[in-house]
């Protein structure tokens, strides 16, 4: 028995969105159980110097809402699209750590892009992207689009 493509796709996409899920639920946690050190890593890597305990936890607390919402499917246009954005960022963060790849863990950063592109094809078929998202109202067109007539 074999199944259709549609079907195939649906459950590729799924398998992408849980693990993306996975990496940034891990990263998020990682914030929360250790914020000075996230707070060291916004300094160093995102420009963003002197956030203490209290801002670090509300970005995690911002961050599950967005990394959950994605998990389930909801906005797909704005959760997919915010969790690209976001690790496209974490991915150019670290660049001149690409140009010395075999010093300490550098290598270590290349798995990155391969996230970065699961993240895009999340993106660009969010629409076929099917199988165990929370549909409001029973909709399928849950990022604001509206659904394609047929001719």
């Amino acid at each position: 028995m074999t199944m259709d493509t549609d079907k195939r796709l649906a459950i590729s996409l799924f398998l992408i969105r849980i693990t993306v899920f996975l990496v940034m639920f891990m990263w998020t946690l990682r914030k929360y159980f250790d914020p000075v050190h996230a707070g060291k890593l916004f300094a160093k890597y995102y420009a963003i110097p002197g956030l203490n305990e209290v801002m670090i936890y509300g970005i995690v607390a911002v961050q599950m809402v967005l990394i959950f919402a994605f998990l389930f499917g909801i906005a797909k246009f704005w959760t997919y699209g915010l969790v690209m954005v976001l690790h496209g960022g974490s991915t150019f963060a670290p660049l001149m750590k690409y140009f010395a790849p075999y010093e300490g863990t550098h290598l270590l950063f290349f798995a990155a892009w391969p996230m970065l592109a699961a993240c895009i094809t999340l993106f660009l078929l969010r629409d076929k992207d099917t199988m165990f998202v929370f549909k409001a109202g029973g909709s399928s067109a849950d990022d604001g689009a509206q659904p394609e007539k047929e001719v």
